[in-house]
C-alpha cells in the first residue's frame, strides 16, 4: 500500500510571500489536497539575523488570502536545532561523518592555490580518515562522508533524470564549529521527520538535491519524490524582479485581484491541462499532476491575469464577492464599506460583475450605490448634465412618480419620453447617469433606477435639476 501524500511549503521569513513562492505553495497544496493527502507549512527561520516575525506574519497572511490552508501547526525549523544536531552526531558515531579541524584560512589557502594551478577548488578535507586518537583539542566542524566514486541520479518528475558525478560533490558540513546545524541538514531531517513524500520546489534547489541525498542515504531514509519547477520570469524573459512590478502576493490583493483568479492564473503559470485556461478550484484539484509542469520558465503576463480575474468575478457568488471586496479594501488601506453600502453593493452585484476585471473596476461601476446625496458629478458627468436642459429632467420626474417601478416599465417610460422629445434615448442616458451616479460610465440607467428605488432616484434627479 502506498504512503499517503505529504507535501510541504518551506519559505524563509525574510520578507513578503513572493509570487514565485506563492505558486510553489499552490502546487504543493493542489498536489496534496487533490490526493487526500497533507499539506504542511514549515518556516525556515534558521537565519536569525534576517528572519523576522513580521515576515512570517506576511507569509501567513498571503497564504490565507490565497486560500492555501495547511495541516497542523506551523513548524519552526530553528526550534528543531537539537534534533538536527542529534542526526549529525549519529552519523559521526556510525563513521558516516567525521570531525574536520581545518581552519577557514587553510581552506581559503587551498582554494587559492588550486585556482592558481587550474585545479578543482572542491575542498577535500585531510581529516576524512584520520583516527580519532590523532585528533587535536581544537574547534571542528562535522562533515558527511560523501561518496567519491560513481554517480548520483536525481529522479526528478519535472526535469527528468539528472545525473551528477560523485567526484563533483564535497563532504558537506553538517554542524558548524559552534555546534549549530547547517540549513542543508535541517531541511533533510525536517522533511524526514514530517513524513514528506514529495518535495515540490523551485529548480534553483536542484543542485541541493544531490547533496541532500547523501544524508538520506547515509541515514537509510527513503528519498522523497523530487519535482523541481522552473522559476517565473517577467514578460522580457528575465527572472522576475522588482523592475517587473509587484512581487508579493499581498500586493496583488491590494490591487484588487480576486483570490480565485490569482489561484487559476498561478496554477496555469508553468502547468497546463490541454488548452484549458479558465478553471475552478475543483477542476484544478482534480486535474493537477506533476507531469503537466513544463521545463521552461513561465512568463508572468498581467493581461492574462486580468482576463482570468474578470472571468472569476463574473461567476462568483455575490455574498462571497462582497466579503472579498471588504478584504481588498483593508489590504489597500481604503475605508471599509458601511453596513448599508455593503448591502446595496450585494443587491447591485448582478449588473456590476460581468465586465469588471478587478475590484477597483467593479467599485467604480458601483459608485451609484456607494455614494450618498448630494451626488458630486465628475468633470465628464457634469458636462453631460449641462447638455440637457433642466426642463427635460424636471419634466421627467412627475412621470416617474406614477410608473410601476420595474425595469421593464422604466425602460418603456424612458424610451417613450425620449421619443416624445424627438431625441434618442442615448442623449437622455448621459444626463441620467450623471444625475444618478455622478459618472459617465455606469451600469444601465434602468438597472440603477430599479436598484436605487423610486424615492432615491427622484431625489437624485431633483438635486441635479436644482
Amino acid at each position: 500500500m502506498s504512503k499517503p501524500v505529504v507535501t510541504r511549503f518551506a519559505p524563509s521569513p525574510t520578507g513578503f510571500l513572493h509570487i514565485g513562492g506563492a505558486r510553489t505553495a499552490l502546487f504543493n497544496w493542489l498536489y496534496a489536497r487533490g490526493r487526500g493527502g497533507k499539506f504542511l507549512l514549515r518556516i525556515e527561520d534558521t537565519d536569525r539575523e534576517r528572519s523576522t516575525p513580521k515576515a512570517t506574519a506576511a507569509i501567513l497572511q498571503g497564504m490565507e488570502w490565497l486560500g492555501l490552508d495547511h495541516d497542523g501547526e506551523v513548524i519552526s525549523q530553528f526550534e528543531g536545532a537539537a534534533r538536527h544536531a542529534e542526526v549529525a552526531h549519529q552519523l559521526l558515531a556510525e563513521g558516516k561523518a567525521y570531525k574536520c579541524f581545518a581552519t577557514q584560512d587553510e581552506i581559503a589557502a587551498f582554494r587559492e592555490q588550486a585556482k592558481a594551478e587550474g585545479q578543482s577548488t572542491l575542498y577535500r578535507s585531510p581529516w576524512r580518515d584520520v583516527d580519532s586518537a590523532d585528533h587535536p583539542d581544537a574547534p571542528f566542524v562535522i562533515r558527511i562522508k560523501a561518496p567519491q566514486r560513481g554517480v548520483t541520479t536525481i529522479e526528478d518528475q519535472v526535469q527528468g533524470d539528472v545525473t551528477i558525478r560523485n567526484d563533483q560533490l564535497d563532504d558537506m558540513i553538517l554542524l558548524r564549529s559552534d555546534g549549530t546545524p547547517v540549513y542543508m541538514l535541517a531541511v533533510v531531517v525536517d522533511d524526514h521527520d514530517m513524513n514528506v513524500t514529495h518535495v515540490i520546489r523551485g529548480d534553483d534547489h536542484l543542485n541541493n538535491a544531490a547533496r541532500q541525498m547523501t544524508i538520506y542515504q547515509a541515514m537509510g531514509w527513503d528519498v522523497p519524490v523530487w519535482a523541481h519547477i522552473p522559476l517565473i520570469h517577467g514578460a522580457d524573459g528575465k527572472k522576475l524582479s522588482k523592475r517587473h512590478g509587484a512581487l508579493g502576493a499581498q500586493e496583488y490583493q491590494a490591487m484588487g485581484y480576486p483570490a480565485a483568479g490569482m489561484r487559476n492564473y498561478l496554477t496555469r503559470l508553468g502547468w497546463s491541462h490541454g488548452d484549458d485556461e479558465f478553471f475552478t478550484d475543483a477542476q484544478a484539484l482534480d486535474w493537477f499532476d506533476l507531469d503537466g509542469i513544463g521545463k521552461s520558465p513561465a512568463r508572468f503576463d498581467t493581461k492574462k491575469l486580468e482576463n482570468l480575474s474578470g472571468q472569476h468575478i463574473a461567476v462568483s457568488d455575490d455574498a462571497a464577492l462582497r466579503h472579498e471586496i471588504q478584504g481588498y479594501l483593508a489590504a489597500a488601506s481604503h475605508p471599509s464599506l458601511t453596513d448599508a453600502q455593503s448591502v446595496n453593493l450585494e443587491k447591485a452585484m448582478y449588473c456590476l460583475k460581468d465586465r469588471a476585471k478587478t475590484f477597483p473596476n467593479l467599485l467604480e461601476k458601483a459608485e451609484f450605490v456607494l455614494a450618498s446625496r448630494p451626488i458630486q458629478p465628475d468633470q465628464k458627468a457634469a458636462k453631460a448634465l449641462a447638455s440637457v436642459s433642466d426642463g427635460i429632467l424636471g419634466e421627467l420626474t412627475p412621470q416617474l412618480q406614477n410608473v410601476s417601478w420595474s425595469r421593464d416599465q422604466l425602460e418603456e417610460l424612458l424610451n417613450n419620453f425620449a421619443e416624445a422629445h424627438d431625441t434618442k434615448f442615448g442623449k437622455l442616458a448621459g444626463p441620467l447617469r450623471a444625475a444618478l451616479a455622478g459618472r459617465a460610465v455606469t451600469p444601465s440607467v434602468f438597472d440603477m433606477m430599479s436598484i436605487l428605488g423610486r424615492d432615491e432616484t427622484m431625489a437624485r434627479l431633483n438635486d441635479a435639476v436644482g
